[in-house]
């Protein structure tokens, strides 16, 4: 059974006194590990499988294979919405998470730009990939696909050592 949480006076409910069973919302799993190369164990912080079904199901909705958006506008609310999560969530471990749906994001556009242009893959590596072999950015407009496995990570469980100042006054 999942988690979830009681609530009184939901919508839909007979009265203020009666309760109803609503779904609580997780969003980190907390999950206590053993450091790589270390006899320590910390408590690290991962994304929950509903953000990320979530999110996932935002970036399908608006590059469906049928859509004849313009493509400057979708790359624009893309783009609100991945870095919009990816801030939220770059506090948790998540170098990994965000390497795939950065994966997901740039296989969902080709996908949708392929069927919109009705390009083959030739097209696409003739229009993506660079002098060097290397896949240039989905640009529109101006507008560029964000990269998320570029989010910038949280630095964490760092030694500060004498730069944590101290409450006491020095004599």
């Amino acid at each position: 059974m999942s988690r979830g949480a009681w609530k009184a006076g939901t919508p839909g409910s007979e009265g203020a006194g009666v309760q109803q069973w609503a779904p609580a919302t997780r969003r980190f799993g907390i999950r206590r590990r053993r450091k790589r190369g270390s006899d320590k164990w910390y408590v690290y912080a991962f994304v929950a499988a509903r953000p990320v079904r979530s999110v996932k199901d935002k970036i399908r909705a608006l590059t469906r294979r049928t859509s004849q958006a313009d493509p400057r506008d979708v790359l624009i609310r893309l783009n609100q919405i991945v870095r919009g999560w990816a801030n939220y969530f770059r506090h948790a471990v998540a170098k990994h998470t965000f390497r795939m749906l950065g994966a997901f994001l740039w296989h969902r556009v080709i996908m949708w730009l392929k069927t919109m242009h009705r390009w083959s893959w030739k097209d696409v590596r003739s229009r993506l990939l660079g002098p060097h072999g290397s896949w240039l950015p989905i640009t529109a407009g101006g507008i560029e696909l964000i990269n998320l496995a570029r989010t910038p990570a949280i630095t964490r469980y760092r030694y500060r050592g004498d730069t944590i100042p101290s409450p006491w006054p020095t004599a």
